[in-house]
């Protein structure tokens, strides 16, 4: 055990927990908007950052560094994919959605802004993203927790499970007590730590090693080589990745809290800004530990490339703060997930469904944090199973799962005024289908499942669209609203 990172681990966790009690007792008096969307003030900083810490976690420091220092270099085209996908989403998707979510009476989830959009008077939407919701982000949060499980043990040599469930606890106390604005908070915190840390571990590394050991990586692994770099499926599959930003809720709906559209660019350029290097920074750890550590079997399976170069290169204090940016980046995207899965439930099912609208804020704050709890309590026992996959794996599944189904409606409630409620009905269902049926059945043939399921998704979409009849009149007026809204 080392006693030095230990202590920073504890002041570290100590330090988000203090957030969320002190939101706990800010927001107590709050209501659901402010609960589950921190009552649209966040600013650009938060936002940006927080939007991009709930996307990048453990995956980012563990599953994609050590995919590239494993399986060479067809796995660039990830980062490639991830970078640009990123970017259009904050330029085009970001603006509409805050604007049109606040036209849309004012929606706090994803699932209610699809519903408002089309002035639906069916559930059936909510009720369908809240499934997906449930599904996708119970598989998400098991990665993070896995990901804790596996650095808690490395680094004091608790068992794992003991590990993920201190880890789970901490998540769950900081997201149950503060909610959104906890979570955002926290989230600019470790996104800041996540920077720090995926900028030093490859600089100091290639300062230690010998130049010649980057020109012979492919003598170390065959995997890096052209061949594998210019592979079509593996180009494809790259950057499909990027597909998945259209849809993933705990991303997006960090667009739909910035405070003022004045605010939205300065937003986009830090997010972009921090994403764009933090995906290039993953790559180079996983070429850089490849040179650095020499290729082993064993970092490799366990995923561990960027801890064990932490450790070998920094003394016990400082490598403390560095392996806390992989605790924080499990810990950002699980809390972010947590969120997003209980105010789908609460406010897309719980509320109109079950309690039929007759329900005050303070039920709907005390439904989403035992939501919080509930799905902690499943993801953990997923993580717990040595047969669940490793966190790479159950990641590209969640993100695939809500690119495939939200993705391609989300694009066109905001761009095509023609768009039905018929046609995303549709869009969700296909892409999720289709998801699903290629992991399980056709994943032999080496191309992600985003990539043919989003496309299949956004064709349902446009073809059940054109062949129902036009939205309601009140429906294009409330598009050609969105679009004139200024604040």
């Amino acid at each position: 055990m080392n006693w030095s990172e230990l202590i920073v681990f504890i002041v570290y966790l100590a330090f988000m927990l203090g957030i969320g009690i002190f939101f706990f007792v800010r927001n107590k008096n709050g209501g659901e908007k402010s609960y589950f969307l921190g009552g649209r003030q966040m600013g650009p900083w938060v936002t940006a950052l927080s939007a991009g810490a709930s996307d990048m976690s453990a995956w980012v420091l563990m599953g994609l560094p050590t995919s590239v220092y494993a399986l060479g270099m067809g796995q660039i085209w990830v980062p490639v994919g991830l970078a640009v996908g990123y970017t259009l989403s904050w330029i085009f998707e970001a603006p509409r959605l805050r604007k049109f979510s606040i036209v849309a009476k004012d929606s706090i989830t994803i699932p209610q802004y699809l519903t408002n959009r089309f002035l639906a008077k069916s559930n059936v939407l909510q009720i369908m993203c809240a499934v997906v919701f449930l599904l996708a982000y119970t598989l998400y949060s098991a990665s993070s927790m896995k990901a804790c499980g596996t650095l808690v043990n490395t680094v004091t040599g608790i068992d794992p499970k003991i590990a993920m469930y201190i880890g789970a606890l901490i998540i769950v106390s900081y997201t149950f007590l503060g909610g959104f604005s906890a979570v955002c908070w926290t989230d600019f915190f470790q996104g800041m730590l996540i920077f720090g840390g995926m900028l030093l571990a490859p600089i100091f590394a290639v300062s230690m090693i010998d130049t010649s050991a980057m020109n012979n990586l492919s003598a170390v692994n065959p995997n890096f080589s052209w061949d594998a770099f210019t592979n079509w499926k593996e180009i494809v599959s790259g950057l499909a990745w990027g597909l998945g930003y259209f849809g993933m809720p705990h991303i997006i709906i960090r667009f739909m809290s910035i405070r003022s559209q004045k605010e939205m660019k300065k937003s986009a350029i830090i997010g972009i800004t921090w994403t764009v290097c933090i995906v290039i920074f993953a790559t180079l750890i996983g070429i850089v530990g490849l040179a650095y550590l020499g290729y082993d079997e064993s970092t490799a399976k366990n995923e561990l490339v960027f801890i064990s170069m932490v450790r070998k290169i920094f003394p016990g204090i400082l490598s403390g703060v560095m392996l806390s940016a992989v605790l924080a980046a499990s810990m950002s995207t699980a809390d972010s997930q947590l969120l997003s899965a209980s105010s789908s439930f609460a406010s897309d099912l719980y509320k109109p469904v079950i309690r039929k609208n007759k329900v005050t804020d303070k039920e709907m704050q005390w439904v989403g944090r035992f939501v919080v709890l509930g799905i902690a309590i499943v993801a953990l026992l997923i993580a717990s199973n040595p047969d669940s996959g490793n966190i790479m794996s159950l990641v590209s599944n969640a993100w695939g799962l809500f690119g495939a189904s939200l993705g391609p409606v989300i694009i066109l409630s905001l761009f095509w005024k023609r768009f039905n409620f018929q046609g995303a009905i549709a869009g969700i269902a296909v892409g999720a289908i289709a998801d699903i049926c290629w992991m399980v059945w056709l994943s032999d043939w080496g191309i992600y499942e985003l990539a043919p399921a989003f496309v299949l998704g956004m064709i349902a979409s446009v073809a059940v669209t054109l062949c129902t009849k036009q939205p309601p009149k009140e429906a294009e007026e409330l598009f050609e609203k969105s679009m004139k809204y200024t604040d």
